[in-house]
């Protein structure tokens, strides 16, 4: 190791709970391995991501940063769990609005200097570890000459997707079609591609949004500056095979695996990211599902941010209802929905074998639960690390957008999750087509096998001491690296 002095980290997520929690964790584990982390957010978000647990506390504070009011953004909304998806470029041009306050900042905890002999808190930082959106850190980190690894909290083989710059400069993709399937640059055979109302959506990440700049301008941006050192993944060979070192090679500098990063099962469903005061009264539903049989109810949720409209609520139902299964339904209502969006009559033609819930879930704890069989699921990566690599259980798989249909090929690949059939043009799926693919999971012999392929996945995926070791690893390289 280059040096065993303490780091000081800056650790700064986009305003999205999905990276907020991310980030968070790995601020910790950086903390309780004896470094100092400056762990930067806006103020709503900070309260809602809860109290620093107080054994890191020493090691690990919290900043924050007022973001400016932007026109047409919500008053009080400061992640993307507050605006309806076609508000979050608005969001970003606020995110832009912290870049000021950000050099400040960085300039101050830089005025102390270096001495070796001072307190962690007190030294000019070593490290700023950022997200994606971050376009406009480059000349705060190079003016103070302060290395920054870039940590994403998407699976590899959407990196491996987005390419760097140049290969999309020589190999341009100019219509839906090229988004549909693996681009030139990976080498070998994947499942990295895109159905096609997927690929619209990814495709639009490629152009200008209110902001006024792409999502791939601003991660881009990194490629062309020196103080860029690492590209840090949530992710880990064993999920990922193959992709670690084609990135490294692309990308001309160190892509390297973080872990899974999953929190700790005491504290995990604290950080679910919820606002304060959403009724947490799920004791009700609880106890029904302790009243189940072993592995006969399938958990449904998906998430807090995928983009689910009117429809896709009414066919879900619909499908449960046809399934036969029982089941628990986090459902969470689309925004701009406050009334009921589900079939007359439902509820009460499900009684008994299926709980629809609208408030708080804490959803690790029900993963775990010995009654829960399978999850249907949007496969986002922090939900596909928590059920299947946490717990070992098969999926039913409904993506929406971003990264979500590269997860549901790779998991159908591994053999542990069906996907619902969709309409590759809308994306529109029928309740018919939900019942079936519950029913393969839950009562086929089919889902058998999907629940023996998780559950070995999981015991190579989810070793706990290999999953440290790469945090450990990851130091290494910070401290070599800076």
């Amino acid at each position: 190791m280059a040096s065993s002095r303490p780091l000081h980290v800056i650790v700064f997520p986009w305003l999205a709970f999905g990276h907020m929690i991310p980030f968070l964790e790995l601020a910790k584990r950086l903390a309780r391995r004896g470094h100092a982390v400056t762990f930067v957010s806006t103020p709503r978000n900070a309260a809602r991501l809860g109290a620093v647990p107080p054994e890191p506390s020493v090691r690990l504070r919290v900043l924050t940063l007022n973001l400016p009011e932007v026109d047409g953004l919500p008053e009080g909304a400061e992640s993307t769990a507050d605006v309806p998806p076609e508000k979050v470029g608005l969001l970003k041009k606020a995110f832009d609005g912290l870049a000021a306050p950000f050099a400040e900042l960085v300039a101050e905890a830089c005025a102390a200097g270096d001495d070796n002999a001072a307190a962690a808190f007190s030294r000019k930082p070593d490290w700023i570890i950022l997200d994606f959106a971050q376009h406009w850190i480059w000349p705060i980190a190079e003016e103070h000459e302060i290395a920054c690894a870039v940590f994403l909290i998407l699976p590899a083989a959407l990196l491996a997707f987005i390419g760097t710059k140049h290969e999309n400069e020589a190999h341009p993709r100019t219509t839906t079609e090229d988004y549909m399937v693996a681009p030139p640059w990976i080498p070998f055979s994947s499942t990295i591609s895109y159905r096609r109302h997927e690929a619209e959506a990814v495709a639009a990440a490629f152009r200008p949004n209110d902001s006024g700049v792409s999502d791939m301008d601003r991660f881009w941006e990194m490629q062309q500056r020196p103080c860029c050192r690492l590209i840090v993944h949530r992710s880990c060979p064993e999920a990922e095979p193959r992709l670690f070192p084609l990135l490294t090679e692309l990308f001309a500098r160190p892509v390297i695996p973080a872990g899974l990063l999953l929190p700790d099962e005491a504290v995990a469903d604290d950080d679910d990211g919820d606002a304060p005061g959403v009724d947490r009264s799920f004791s009700d539903a609880m106890h029904w599902l302790d009243e189940q049989p072993s592995r006969s109810v399938i958990y449904v949720a998906l998430g807090s941010e995928a983009p689910v409209m009117a429809g896709h609520v009414r066919e879900l139902a619909l499908g449960l209802e046809r399934s036969g299964a029982q089941f628990l339904w986090a459902l969470r209502l689309p925004a701009g929905h406050s009334g009921s969006l589900l079939p007359d009559g439902f509820e009460r033609r499900v009684a008994g074998r299926g709980v629809v819930w609208t408030g708080w879930v804490p959803q690790v704890r029900v993963l775990a639960h010995g009654a829960v069989g399978a999850f249907l699921t949007h496969c986002g990566w922090g939900s596909t690390v928590e059920s299947l690599f946490r717990l070992g259980l098969p999926l039913v798989m409904l993506p929406f957008v971003a990264d979500q249909g590269l997860i549901a090929r790779a998991m159908a690949a591994h053999g542990v999750g069906v996907e619902v059939p969709r309409n590759d043009d809308d994306g529109s799926f029928r309740g018919d087509d939900v019942a079936a693919t519950v029913r393969r999971v839950m009562a086929e012999e089919e889902g058998q096998e999907l629940a023996r392929n998780a559950r070995e996945l999981q015991k190579v995926v989810g070793d706990k001491v290999r999953q440290e070791q790469y945090v450990d690893e990851l130091v290494e390289c910070l401290h070599r690296s800076k």
